[in-house]
C-alpha cells in the first residue's frame, strides 16, 4: 500500500493506514468489519473512483497484506510520536501531516465514527502501535516485603522455635533424602530407619515422663509431628503409630507397671508396636468391636480371640512387618457377661520378627499413598496373655475375677478411655496443615515465577498476578494461617485440660480435624491445577502430598461422622443451657435474641455496604455467631419436632444428619475465626499484625461468600450486600498477593523437604 502509485499521487490516503493495520493485525477481517469499512470509504466524497477502489482492495480478504507488508505499515505509522495515538483519527492526521497533508474535519469525524462502530476503545489504540508504552496494573504487581519473615516465623513457631529448628536440621541431612523407588520393601525399610534416627534424638519419647526417657512435653510431641509433615508423611504416620498411638495408649490407658515395663523401649523404638482398634466390620463404631478378651479365672489370664474374619483387625500400622506388640481393643468377657471394650497388650512377634503362634498377620499391600507404612490385618486364635497385660487405668479385674472401675457409668468410662486418645485428632490436622503449607509454598512460588500471556505486544505476566489465580490460592493461604492459630489453641487447651472441659475439647478436636483435612485435600488439588502440567510431575511432589494425606479425611475418624459428634455435643450443651435456666435467665435470653434482631436483622444492616462495616472484625464474628446459633437452634427444634411426633430417636438423628453436619461446620468456623482474631490482636510486630489482619479479613469474607446462600435465605443479608462482600474479597486477594511469597517463606520449610524444582528461587 505504502509504495502504491495511487498513494504517492494522493498522500492524504495515508490517513487510512493506522485503521487498516489495526483491523488486519489479528490476520482476520470479519464480514462486519468489511461492511463497516466499505461504508466509511464510500462516504468519503473527496475520493476519486480510482482511489475508492484502491482502498477497498486493501480490505479484500483475498488480497490480504503479507506479514512483511504489515511490518512496513507499522514502521511507517511509528514515525509518528506516540502522543498522537489517542484515536485512529488523530494518528492518521499526524501521519498525513508528515506527508504535508491536512485531514478535513469531515474525514476526521468519519474515522471517529468507525472506531465506535468497530467497538474500539480509544485509549487502547496506543498499545496496538506502541506496545512498549503499555503499563498495566497487572504487569506492575509484584512480590514485596512489607513485613519481616523472621518476625512472622517467630509468631508462628512461638516457644517451640528451637525444637522446630532442630527437627528441620535433621530433615535436611542427606540421610533423610527422599527415596525414589516403587519398591514397598525399600520404602518401608527406609521409613523405619528414619524413625530410628528420630528416636535416637529423643524425639520419640519426648511426651513420656522423664523417668522413662522423656521430657513430659506433649506440646513438643505435636510440634515434632507437624514439623515432620514437611517431609515424608509415611514417616509421620510411622512416628505417630509407634510413639503416639502405641506408646500413648500404654501411657494413658495403662498404669505404673505398664509404664515401667514398656515405655522406655517404646520411646527408643526397641519395642515396635501397633494400635489395633479398627476391625473390618467396625471402624468408627468402636463399641461394636467383636474381638473378645475372655477372662480365665483358673490361671488368671485373658484369651484374645477373633470370632470371624470380619472381626479381624484391619489397616493396622506397623502390623505387616515391624510390630512386636499391639494395644488390642476387645470386649471384656467375664463369666459370659460383656463388660464393654477395654484395651490389652498382646505380643505379635518375637525379637527376631517371627510371628507368634495362633496369630495370623496379612499385609494390606500397596495403598493409594503412605506406602512406607506397613499396614496389616491381624487375627487372633485363642491367644493367651497374662492378666497384667490389661491396660487397667480405668477398669480392672481383681484377684477374685470381679470387674471393677473407678468410673461407675459404662458410658462415661468408655468415653473417658477414648478421650485420653484424642491426641490423634490433634496430630492429624496439624500434619494436614503442614502438608497444605508445603503445597501452597510450591504453587505460590511457581505462580510468582511462571509467566504466561500478557498484554498484546508486551512481556508476559506472572500467573500469580491474574485475579482468577489469586482467587484460587489466596483464600487457601488465609485458611492455613487461620488453622495454624486455631490448632495452637486446641493444643494448648488439650495440654492444660481439666476433666470438666474434656468433652468440649474432644468436640473441638472432632470439628477441627474435618475442617483441616478437607481443607488440605482442596488446597492440594487447587495447587496441583494451579501448577498445570508441572504440578502433575512427581518431581514437584504435589502428587505425593495429595496421595499420602488423602487418608487423613477418614483416618482417626471419618470426617462426616466427626462433625455429627460435634453437633451432638453442641446440642447437649444447648439443652443443658436451657434446662439450667430460671425464669429471669430465660427472659434475659429472649431479650438478647431481640437485641440481635434489632441490631443485625434490621433493614439498614442487612443492606449495609459501607466498607468500614464490611471489613469490621466485629461484623464478621457477629455473622459467624449468628449462623452458628441459628443453625443449632433450628436443628434442636427439628429434632424435638420429630421426637414429639413419636419418631424413634435413632431415626430422628438419621433424618437430621445433614443438618447436624452444618451445625458442626458453623461451630468450627466460628471458633477458627475467633481464635484468628485473638491471635492477630496479640501480635506485637506492627507490620506482621497488619498483614495478618488482611488474612483474617480474607478468611472471614471468603466464608461469608461461601455461605452467602444461607445468609440470604435467613434474611441476614440482602443481595446488594453479598455482592459488595465479593468485591472486597477480590480486592483482598489482590492485596495479599504481594505478600504471598513472604507469607510462605515464613513457614521456613527446608528446601530439602520442598524438593520441588518449580519452587526453586531463580
Amino acid at each position: 500500500m505504502i509504495q502504491h502509485p495511487i498513494l504517492k499521487q494522493n498522500p492524504s490516503l495515508i490517513i487510512f493506514l493506522p485503521l487498516f493495520y489495526a483491523v488486519w493485525s489479528d490476520d482476520v477481517l470479519t464480514p462486519t468489519e468489511i461492511k463497516t469499512l466499505h461504508t466509511l470509504i464510500n462516504k468519503q466524497r473527496w475520493l476519486s473512483p480510482e482511489e475508492r477502489s484502491f482502498l477497498i482492495n486493501q480490505i479484500d480478504p483475498s488480497l490480504a497484506p503479507s506479514a512483511e507488508e504489515l511490518k512496513n505499515w507499522l514502521a511507517e505509522i511509528r514515525r509518528v510520536d506516540s502522543s498522537h495515538a489517542t484515536s485512529f483519527a488523530n494518528l492518521g492526521n499526524a501521519l498525513a501531516a508528515l506527508h504535508g497533508q491536512i485531514m478535513s474535519a469531515e474525514v476526521k469525524q468519519s474515522l471517529e465514527g468507525v472506531e465506535e462502530m468497530l467497538g474500539v476503545i480509544s485509549h487502547e489504540i496506543v498499545h496496538t502501535f506502541y506496545p512498549e508504552k503499555r503499563k498495566t496494573l497487572t504487569q506492575a504487581q509484584s512480590t514485596q516485603q512489607s513485613f519481616n519473615t523472621e518476625a512472622m516465623a517467630s509468631v508462628l513457631e512461638g516457644k517451640h522455635a528451637n525444637l522446630i529448628a532442630k527437627v528441620k536440621t535433621l530433615l535436611s541431612d542427606p540421610e533423610f533424602a527422599y527415596l525414589d523407588t516403587d519398591s514397598l520393601s525399600l520404602q518401608r525399610e527406609k521409613v523405619l530407619q528414619w524413625a530410628k534416627h528420630l528416636a535416637n534424638q529423643g524425639f520419640g519419647s519426648i511426651a513420656y515422663p522423664k523417668e522413662y526417657g522423656g521430657q513430659n512435653d506433649m506440646a513438643a510431641y505435636f510440634t515434632i509431628m507437624e514439623t515432620l509433615s514437611y517431609h515424608d508423611l509415611s514417616l509421620v504416620v510411622k512416628f505417630g503409630v509407634q510413639f503416639g498411638l502405641w506408646g500413648m495408649s500404654v501411657y494413658f490407658l495403662g498404669t505404673e507397671k505398664h509404664h515401667k515395663k514398656y515405655l522406655k523401649d517404646i520411646g527408643t523404638l526397641a519395642l515396635p508396636g501397633c494400635f489395633a482398634m479398627t476391625e473390618t466390620n467396625h471402624g468408627s463404631n468402636v463399641r461394636g468391636l467383636e474381638t473378645t478378651a475372655t477372662y480365665n479365672h483358673q490361671d488368671k489370664t485373658f484369651t484374645i480371640h477373633t470370632p470371624h474374619v470380619l472381626a479381624q483387625k484391619e489397616y493396622i500400622g506397623n502390623a505387616a512387618l515391624h510390630g512386636q506388640m499391639a494395644t488390642v481393643f476387645a470386649k471384656l468377657m467375664i463369666d459370659g457377661k460383656d463388660y464393654g471394650v477395654n484395651a490389652f497388650i498382646v505380643p505379635l512377634r518375637d525379637a527376631s520378627g517371627k510371628i507368634l503362634p495362633d496369630i495370623s498377620i496379612e499385609d494390606c499391600g500397596r495403598k493409594m499413598g503412605l506406602n512406607g507404612v506397613d499396614n496389616g490385618k491381624i487375627s487372633f486364635n485363642q491367644v493367651i496373655i497374662p492378666k497384667d497385660n490389661m491396660l487397667d487405668r480405668f477398669a480392672q479385674v481383681d484377684d477374685l475375677g470381679k470387674f471393677f472401675s473407678p468410673i461407675a457409668s459404662d458410658n462415661r468410662r468408655f468415653f473417658t478411655m477414648l478421650g485420653t486418645l484424642v491426641g490423634g485428632r490433634i496430630g492429624i490436622p496439624r500434619s494436614a496443615l503442614a502438608t497444605s503449607k508445603s503445597g501452597l509454598t510450591i504453587a505460590i512460588r511457581y505462580g510468582d515465577q511462571r509467566r504466561q500471556f500478557g498484554p498484546e505486544g508486551a512481556s508476559e505476566v506472572p500467573i500469580l498476578n491474574y485475579r482468577t489465580h489469586q482467587r484460587r490460592l489466596m483464600p487457601l493461604l488465609a485458611n492455613v494461617y487461620a488453622l495454624h492459630f486455631a490448632l495452637q489453641y486446641l493444643t494448648d487447651r488439650f495440654i492444660n485440660r481439666n476433666e470438666e472441659e474434656m468433652q468440649e475439647i474432644e468436640a473441638l478436636a472432632a470439628g477441627l480435624k474435618p475442617f483441616a483435612t478437607w481443607s488440605n485435600t482442596q488446597t492440594l488439588q487447587e495447587c496441583r491445577e494451579a501448577c498445570g502440567g508441572k504440578g502433575y510431575l512427581s518431581e514437584n511432589r504435589i502428587d505425593a502430598l495429595k496421595n499420602d494425606s488423602d487418608i487423613y479425611t477418614t483416618f482417626e475418624g471419618d470426617n462426616t461422622v466427626l462433625l455429627q459428634l460435634v453437633a451432638k455435643s453442641r446440642l447437649t450443651e444447648f439443652k443443658q443451657e436451657f434446662s439450667n435456666m430460671n425464669v429471669l435467665r430465660i427472659l434475659n435470653y429472649v431479650a438478647d435474641q431481640a437485641k440481635t434482631s434489632l441490631a443485625e436483622l434490621n433493614p439498614f444492616t442487612i443492606r449495609n455496604t459501607d466498607e468500614e462495616h464490611l471489613l469490621d472484625p466485629a461484623f464478621h464474628l457477629s455473622a459467624f455467631k449468628f449462623r452458628e446459633r441459628d443453625i443449632l437452634t433450628s436443628a434442636a427444634k427439628r429434632l424435638k419436632r420429630h421426637l414429639d411426633s413419636g419418631m424413634d430417636s435413632f431415626d430422628a438423628f438419621n433424618v437430621c444428619q445433614h443438618h447436624l453436619v452444618e451445625v458442626g461446620f458453623a461451630h468450627v468456623e466460628r471458633v477458627i475465626l475467633e481464635q484468628f482474631q485473638l491471635a492477630v490482636q496479640n501480635v506485637k510486630d506492627e507490620n506482621c499484625q497488619q498483614v495478618l489482619n488482611k488474612l483474617c479479613t480474607l478468611f472471614a469474607l471468603n466464608l461469608l461468600d461461601k455461605n452467602k446462600g444461607w445468609y440470604l435465605e435467613n434474611g441476614y443479608m440482602e443481595g446488594v450486600k453479598t455482592k459488595v462482600i465479593r468485591k472486597h474479597l477480590n480486592q483482598l486477594c489482590w492485596e495479599v498477593r504481594q505478600d504471598a511469597v513472604p507469607l510462605t517463606d515464613a513457614f521456613k520449610i527446608p528446601e530439602a523437604c520442598l524438593a520441588a524444582p518449580i519452587a526453586v528461587r531463580k
